[in-house]
């Protein structure tokens, strides 16, 4: 039996990385998935990934930060397949040339970093949750990181200020809704090799992190998404509150 078989996930920045790796993910085990994007072609991309392997997705289009968008975009995945029961809060932003030291980042730039990475999943559990309550529970997952369990000296401090802040509303969501059958988590990945990464990633800077991290390379987005298969799946179904580590033993170190 699919893993996900007869659930409805709804997942944010699905058109790449490691949301267009979960959604085919969630897709191939039996999940219907709302593949929400603010790039348009790039959700309709990764449904066409989805169809072409014989799942069913649908694309969703808007900004996360924005409450309309959201509404509008939980509706119409609901108005599509009827129910949701997965929430993946996948969506993120990671500019490191723009969030840095406290000393260098702009007040515009830290309020969208902060919209994107942890507004936008006060919309998403604010508009998602009450069906996952309609379906008798279901499993909200959030996307969090090591740098907000340990500090770096290359700075990115609007970013993990935000991911710190999701630990906190991991918890307070897993104990508010445990008795709903709810379940909360949060993934703190390391660095992993994606689209958004991609322009950081010069030579010199993958060499340090193999050298820095235990098991000598840097993630791929598949290896994150299975994490959040997991999650998803009723293999977690004692799961929450929880936090998972997967960084190649980055902060065991």
């Amino acid at each position: 039996m699919p893993r996900l078989a007869g659930k409805v996930t709804f997942i944010t920045g699905a058109g790449m990385g490691i949301g267009r790796e979960a959604a085919t993910l969630f897709a191939s085990e039996g999940a219907r998935v709302a593949v929400a994007d603010i790039d348009e072609k790039a959700a309709k991309d990764t449904v066409g990934l989805i169809e072409r392997a014989g799942g069913e997705g649908v694309a969703l289009t808007g900004d996360v930060a924005v409450e309309a968008d959201v509404d509008r975009m939980v509706a119409d995945a609901v108005r599509r397949f009827g129910a949701l029961h997965v929430l993946y809060n996948n969506a993120g932003v990671l500019w490191k040339d723009r969030d840095r030291s406290v000393l260098e980042t702009d007040g515009p730039w830290w309020d969208r970093v902060m919209a994107i990475n942890l507004k936008s999943v006060f919309w998403v559990t604010k508009y998602g949750i009450p069906h996952l309550q309609r379906a008798g529970g279901g499993s909200v997952i959030l996307m969090g990181s090591v740098s907000a369990l340990v500090g770096f000296t290359r700075a990115q401090d609007a970013y993990t200020c935000a991911k710190g802040a999701l630990i906190s509303l991991t918890k307070s969501l897993a104990i508010q809704f445990a008795k709903d059958q709810v379940r909360c988590n949060i993934i703190h990945p390391g660095i992993v090799d994606t689209p958004l990464q991609a322009p950081y990633l010069t030579d010199e800077l993958r060499r340090e992190f193999s050298t820095g991290i235990p098991l000598g390379r840097i993630a791929k987005p598949r290896e994150i998404a299975s994490v959040a298969l997991f999650l998803a799946s009723d293999d977690s179904s004692f799961m929450t509150g929880a936090e998972l580590v997967v960084d190649g033993g980055f902060t065991a170190g």
